[in-house]
C-alpha cells in the first residue's frame, strides 16, 4: 500500500471521531450577523484554534473589529496552500419550520441515505472540516502534510464580511501563497464531484420607503395619506417585465455572451431543470426567457427581493397605514458587472419612483464582481484526476450560482488563483431551515482532499 492509500484507510477508520468533532463545532450558535451571539462566534474561534494546534499548527485567534479570524500555518516543505472557510452561520428563523433544534445536530435517514441535520452542517462547517479531516489523518499516518498549508477561517462569511477585505491587505504577506483552496462550493449531483471556476458576483441594498411620522389609522388616514407599502410594491414590481428580465436602466450593459464551446460542455451536462426544481417542489423554470436553468443559474444576472417589512405582520389583523416599509434586494452580478455602478442605478430608479412626502433610506450590503478562473493550469488538472479516482466519475469544471467574495480579494489583494472544490448538494438547504449536509459526502470530501493535497505535491 501507498501512503495515501494509508491515508485513506485511516480515515475510514476514524469516521466516528470525525463525527465527534464536526458535532461539537455544529453546536457553538455561531450566527454573525446578530450581536447576541458574538460569544458563540469567538467560542467557535477559540474551539478551532485548539483542533488546529492538536494538528501541529501554529494557530491563532485574531481579533477583528467584528467576528474574530482564525489563522494558523503548518510549515514544511512543498507547495504552499492557503486553505480557506468561514465558521460562521445563517440565521436559524423561521424556527418553527425546524423539525429538530438547528444547534443540536443529529443523523436522520432519508430518500437519500443519512445525513447531518444542523446549522451550518453543509455551510460551511461540515465542509471546512472535510479538509481538516484530511490533514489529520496525513500527520497521522506520515507526521506531515505533502504540502505547507496556510488556513484562514472567517467569522462574517454571512454578514458581508465587513472586516476581511482590511484584514487582508493588513496581512498580505502573511497570507499569501501559490494557491488558494476554498470549500465553499458543490457537486454537480451526488454522484458527480465538480471543480466551480465561475462564481456569480453580489450586491445587496435594503431600502426603507418612510412617509407619515408615525402608523396611522386606515380608517382615517386611507385615502389622503401616502401608504409605504403600497409605492414600496410597485416600485419592486417595475424592476421585471413578463419576460423575466431585468428593467433596471443599464443593467445588462456589462453582461458577456457565454461563449460557445462552454454552453456546448454545460449543454453536454444533460442537466434537468424540471427535475432541479422537483426537488423543492417547483415544475417551471421561472427566470429569463430563452436561457435553460443551468444557464441562468451559472452565466445569468439577478435581482431578487430576500424579504419585505411593513405595517403590522403579528396575528390577527390590525388596520394601520405604516409610517414605513422594508425591502431587501440583492442582485447576482455575471461577467464585468460593477456593484458600485449597479447600487448608484437601483437608488436613481428608487428615486424616480418616489411621489411627493415621500423619503427613502438606504442601507448596504456587501458588493462583489464576478469571477472566472483558469482551467489548463497543472494544479486544476491534477485535482480533477484526484477526484474522478474518488468519486469513480469524471470531475466536471462548473460554474455556480452562488457568490464567494474571498475569490476575488484573494486574486486582487494576494495575487492567486483559487481552487473551489466542496461536496454540498442543491437539496442540502444551505440558509433555510431543516439544513443538512450528507454524511457520504462528509466522508468522502476528506477523502478527496487527502488525494488532492498529495496530487497537488506532485503536480
Amino acid at each position: 500500500m501507498s501512503q495515501l492509500d494509508d491515508v485513506l484507510a485511516h480515515i475510514d477508520a476514524d469516521r466516528p471521531q470525525a463525527l465527534e468533532r464536526l458535532f461539537a463545532l455544529l453546536r457553538m450558535q455561531s450566527i454573525s450577523t446578530d450581536p447576541a451571539y458574538a460569544a458563540e462566534c469567538e467560542k467557535a474561534a477559540d474551539w478551532l484554534v485548539e483542533d488546529l494546534k492538536s494538528l501541529g499548527f501554529e494557530a491563532t485567534r485574531r481579533d477583528t473589529p467584528g467576528r474574530p479570524m482564525v489563522v494558523a500555518h503548518s510549515g514544511g516543505e512543498g507547495r504552499h496552500v492557503l486553505f480557506y472557510g468561514h465558521y460562521d452561520v445563517q440565521p436559524v428563523d423561521p424556527l418553527e419550520l425546524w423539525t429538530r433544534p438547528p444547534f443540536e445536530p443529529a443523523i436522520e435517514e432519508t430518500a437519500h441515505g443519512a445525513v447531518i441535520r444542523a446549522r451550518g452542517a453543509a455551510d460551511d462547517k461540515g465542509q471546512l472540516m472535510t479538509f481538516l479531516e484530511a490533514c489529520r489523518a496525513w500527520k497521522a499516518v506520515t507526521g506531515k502534510l505533502p504540502a505547507n498549508v496556510t488556513i484562514l477561517f472567517e467569522g462574517e462569511e454571512e454578514s458581508g464580511s465587513p472586516s476581511l477585505i482590511p484584514f487582508l491587505e493588513a496581512n498580505a504577506e502573511e497570507l499569501k501563497a501559490e494557491l488558494a483552496l476554498v470549500c465553499d462550493t458543490g457537486m454537480l449531483d451526488r454522484n458527480t464531484p465538480a471543480i466551480a471556476t465561475r462564481l456569480r458576483g453580489m450586491l445587496g441594498e435594503q431600502i426603507t420607503i418612510k412617509a407619515a411620522d408615525k402608523d396611522l389609522h386606515s380608517g382615517s388616514f386611507g385615502g389622503p395619506a401616502a401608504n409605504p407599502i403600497r409605492i414600496l410594491a410597485k416600485i419592486l414590481a417595475g424592476l421585471h417585465d413578463d419576460e423575466g428580465r431585468v428593467t433596471l436602466p443599464g443593467f445588462y450593459d456589462d453582461v458577456a455572451d457565454l461563449p460557445a464551446d462552454i454552453k456546448a460542455q454545460w449543454d453536454a451536462l444533460k442537466f434537468d431543470g424540471e427535475a432541479f426544481l422537483g426537488e423543492v417542489g417547483l415544475k417551471v423554470p421561472a427566470g429569463e426567457k430563452g436561457y435553460s436553468a443551468l444557464e441562468q443559474i451559472w452565466s445569468r444576472p439577478t435581482l431578487e427581493f430576500n424579504g419585505i417589512i411593513g405595517g403590522y405582520t403579528g396575528e390577527g389583523f390590525k388596520t394601520v397605514l405604516p409610517a414605513q416599509a422594508s425591502a431587501k434586494v440583492s442582485m447576482r452580478l455575471v461577467s464585468q458587472q460593477d456593484p458600485v455602478k449597479l447600487r448608484a442605478a437601483l437608488r436613481s430608479y428608487v428615486e424616480s419612483c418616489l411621489p411627493a412626502d415621500v423619503t427613502v433610506e438606504y442601507k448596504p450590503h456587501g458588493g462583489s464582481m464576478a469571477t472566472e478562473l483558469p482551467t489548463d493550469t497543472p494544479e486544476f488538472t491534477a485535482a480533477q484526476a484526484a477526484l474522478t479516482e474518488e468519486w469513480a466519475t469524471e470531475a466536471v469544471f462548473s460554474g455556480m450560482g452562488g457568490s464567494i467574495p474571498i475569490v476575488g480579494h484573494f486574486r486582487k489583494i494576494l495575487g492567486m488563483n483559487s481552487l473551489m472544490v466542496g461536496f454540498g448538494l442543491d437539496d442540502d438547504q444551505i440558509h433555510s431551515p431543516n439544513e443538512k449536509y450528507e454524511l457520504r459526502s462528509f466522508h468522502k470530501g476528506a477523502r478527496s482532499w487527502a488525494r488532492i493535497l498529495d496530487a497537488l505535491a506532485k503536480a
